[in-house]
């Protein structure tokens, strides 16, 4: 290399290796995935907002969920599809960069949204009497509010100190751009980025997973005390769903941070774990939502009623 540091605005995305016979199939599968994705995260949204009987805690903070569910898709796909097309395995940096930062939201938001709502079962279930007196409006936007800043800021530092360092390459093995892959293009000592990342992820995990598991223990703790079948077997079903788009997201997300860590991972594994993250947990939120959670089923199917009458 003759210069020291590579200053291209363009990066060589070697994972878009693409035949001929296969640009046809991709794209229709990355168009039909976010077509999927929008429509049932989408629909989620305005059940939500038309019905003022759903304008309770609970479904004001699931609100959030599909809303980062679309940040992380619309980030990935629409760059996506249009690279298939083009199949020239080029993109702009900052592209990429924009794309790694609304990725890292959506990862971010998901987990810590997910903790809120295990925070406001927990207050459901076990103290119903306080439920109305502590889970009020007000407190309600204190929890969305911290959950959307705490992202934010720990996201924005996170790439802050991404680009103060130069860059020396320009060829990523990823198919999309996230933190990780693009610290492989700098040339600079990347100690302290390493440090940050792992521990942000470590504080995540710590934080989410203790309060998952805190408010869950207790939940079911208070379920097998209760005398009243109807009243557990209700909220074993709420539960029960919210455990497992939990335990989707920590999955594909922890497989997908392991992978990056070990060396001898294909890369073929790194980016089907990766893309996994961003397609199953989009598509299967709302629909296990909407599927599980008897008002928001009766809600959508009283909304597809009313646009097929007219």
């Amino acid at each position: 290399m003759n210069n020291q540091y590579n200053t291209s605005s363009f990066l060589q995305m070697k994972g878009f290796n693409l035949s001929s016979e296969s640009v046809f199939p991709a794209f229709l599968f990355a168009t039909l995935s976010y077509m999927i994705i929008l429509f049932c995260n989408l629909t989620l949204i305005l059940t939500i907002v038309l019905n003022k009987s759903l304008h309770q805690p609970m479904y004001l903070i699931l609100l959030n969920l599909p809303m980062y569910d679309l940040i992380g898709s619309s980030a990935l796909f629409p760059q996506l599809i249009k690279e298939i097309l083009r199949n020239s395995g080029i993109m702009q940096y900052s592209a990429c960069v924009a794309q790694a930062f609304f990725i890292h939201i959506y990862a971010a938001g998901t987990v810590f949204n997910l903790s809120a709502m295990a925070y406001d079962r927990y207050i459901a279930i076990c103290y119903p009497l306080q439920y109305s007196t502590v889970m009020t409006n007000a407190h309600i936007m204190r929890i969305i509010t911290i959950v959307w800043m705490s992202c934010l800021v720990l996201i924005a530092v996170l790439f802050f100190l991404l680009l103060r360092l130069p860059r020396c390459r320009s060829e990523m093995t990823h198919i999309y751009c996230d933190n990780p892959s693009l610290l492989t293009l700098v040339c600079a000592d990347t100690t302290i980025n390493n440090i940050y990342g792992l521990l942000i992820v470590a504080l995540s995990q710590l934080v989410a997973n203790g309060i998952v598991l805190y408010t869950y223990l207790r939940i079911l703790i208070a379920c097998f005390r209760s005398k009243r079948s109807d009243t557990k077997a209700k909220a074993l079903q709420t539960c029960a769903t919210h455990l497992i788009v939990f335990l989707l997201l920590e999955c594909l997300g922890l497989f997908t941070i392991i992978s990056y860590r070990l060396s001898n991972v294909s890369p073929h594994f790194r980016r089907f774990m990766g893309l996994s993250t961003l397609i199953f947990p989009p598509t299967l939120n709302p629909i296990i939502y909407g599927l599980k959670t008897k008002e928001i089923r009766e809600k959508c199917s009283l909304i597809f009623l009313k646009s097929n009458n007219f």
